[in-house]
């Protein structure tokens, strides 16, 4: 069947790569670091995207679209968002085309048709979208104003890779203004909580909530919340990210409101995002050397039959039973696949159906007809067991449950046992390369002590974290005063 892996532990890289394109989740494009998202793993972006819609929808926010270009000049406004995005930025400058005379058949940039200003295609949506909310602001009672958009950006990538890094990709940004400062903070904080809710309750992905660093923040915040994951292979991996903007872009942009007072003041903003990153996370926290393993909140097929038959006689008996039983499951809303199809064998099916992460598979047979019974594979443990087709509908809604909890109790294990404390610099260095994962470690909270760190170790701050250790101590690069311990890790 050509489907066999690169084990984890041969090369977690190429492990990672052969596994997005084999479980038919992506593929590279024709177009240089760009990807095209197959069915498969589009069906599953829907699920994280309907349910994060309905979470936005529930806290208030409204869905928009804005435009895909955002003109130069409104681009440079916010100063520091501009400079923070410059070198990703891909930019119209022309807009037609025209047949080369020195070469028949093919076209050119036609030198006449240049743009009076150039357009950036949006890396981020921020100066658009806070020129759009300065004529929609005037007064207190237009406020608090909380709008999501789902869109694609592009960020120039050098190096790619599918859902992790690409020069294009999907995401949801949110964009939000508030009359006080403390309103903007508590939104900003609302949708990080929001995200890790997401990340462990649909995605089975456990992470850290915190702080952003001041080099590691967005361009243009005044703080920047994250939340943290850790991979299998002991990388970081940032899993979300909302932002307080401080009043930068309603300065930026003029922003202003006539308070309840009667004066005019500038809004306060938030802006926030998770993008198709996410599916790069879920591979790489959960899969196995078989192949995928999906959450059941999140698998488009939560539960596939195969039938087992060796004529169309025993084929159309088994399936009568087998829709009897897919008809049972889908009115207790789980999602069934009844796969009847004669070109492929039950064992290529098999494969086929672990490798995309299905997370429970039946098979039954002529001889399962007979005993009132099925044989059931967990696709978590790779373990069969013999059920009775009597009360199977209970047993599986309480198996999809079970799956879903058991899968993040594994990931937070491993996380965190990934998690270790290091208090001098050469312990740091020897964790990094012995064991990777999140080390634990005080930071006297400059940017000079960061960036040399991240010079000599490739090691980043990853969070300051809202948990765990807050007493101070020695920052274990320079030995000067700290706050508290912080997160580093290698990351994505």
């Amino acid at each position: 069947m050509g489907k066999s892996l690169t084990s984890r532990k041969e090369d977690y890289s190429k492990w990672y790569n052969e596994l997005v394109v084999k479980a038919d989740l992506a593929e590279n494009s024709a177009v240089r670091g760009c990807m095209t998202i197959k069915p498969y793993g589009y069906a599953i972006w829907e699920k994280m995207q309907a349910e994060l819609d309905r979470r936005f929808k529930e806290t208030g926010h409204e869905n928009a679209y804005f435009p895909l270009f955002v003109p130069k000049s409104l681009f440079e406004v916010e100063e520091k968002n501009a400079e923070g995005f410059a070198k990703e930025c891909a930019v119209v400058t022309h807009y037609r085309l025209q047949n080369d005379p020195d070469r028949p058949g093919k076209l050119r940039v036609d030198p006449e048709a240049k743009l009076d200003e150039e357009l950036v295609v949006r890396p981020t949506s921020e100066a658009v979208i806070w020129n759009t909310f300065k004529g929609w602001i005037q007064s207190y009672r237009d406020l608090p104003l909380k709008i999501n958009q789902w869109a694609n950006v592009v960020r120039w990538e050098m190096r790619t890779r599918l859902f992790l890094r690409t020069t294009e990709f999907l995401w949801q940004e949110g964009h939000t203004a508030h009359a006080t400062k403390q309103e903007a903070i508590e939104e900003a904080e609302l949708i990080n909580s929001l995200y890790a809710d997401f990340a462990e309750n649909h995605l089975a992905i456990p992470v850290i909530e915190g702080l952003k660093s001041e080099s590691e923040k967005f361009a243009g915040a005044e703080e920047t919340y994250c939340i943290e994951a850790m991979m299998q292979d002991g990388k970081a991996l940032q899993a979300g990210t909302s932002h307080f903007l401080g009043e930068n872009f309603a300065k930026a942009f003029d922003v202003k409101f006539t308070s309840d007072q009667g004066k005019q003041e500038y809004v306060w903003a938030t802006s926030w995002g998770v993008s198709t990153r996410l599916m790069g996370a879920l591979v790489m926290t959960h899969s196995d050397d078989n192949g995928l393993v999906l959450p059941p909140n999140l698998a488009p097929i939560q539960v596939v039959i195969v039938p087992i038959f060796k004529n169309e006689e025993q084929l159309d008996r088994v399936s009568e039973k087998a829709n009897a039983i897919a008809d049972a499951l889908r009115s207790r809303g789980i999602r069934v696949k009844y796969d009847n199809r004669t070109t492929h064998k039950p064992g290529w099916k098999f494969a086929e159906y672990e490798l995309k992460g299905i997370p429970l598979r039946i098979a039954i047979g002529p001889k399962d007809l007979e005993k009132g019974t099925v044989e059931l594979a967990r696709r978590d443990l790779l373990s069969k067991t013999f059920e009775n087709q009597e009360g199977l509908e209970n047993l599986i809604e309480n198996l999809l449950k079970e799956i879903q909890q058991e899968l993040f109790i594994k990931a937070k294990a491993f996380r965190d046992a990934h998690i270790t404390k290091v208090d001098n610099f050469d312990e740091f260095k020897e964790v990094l390369e012995s064991k990777g994962g999140f080390i634990s470690a005080h930071w006297d909270g400059t940017s000079e002590t960061e960036e040399k760190i991240k010079e000599l170790t490739k090691a980043t701050i990853r969070c300051i974290p809202f948990t765990g250790d807050k007493e101070g101590g020695k920052c274990m690069f320079t030995g000067k005063d700290s706050a508290q311990r912080v997160l580093f890790a290698k990351a994505y």
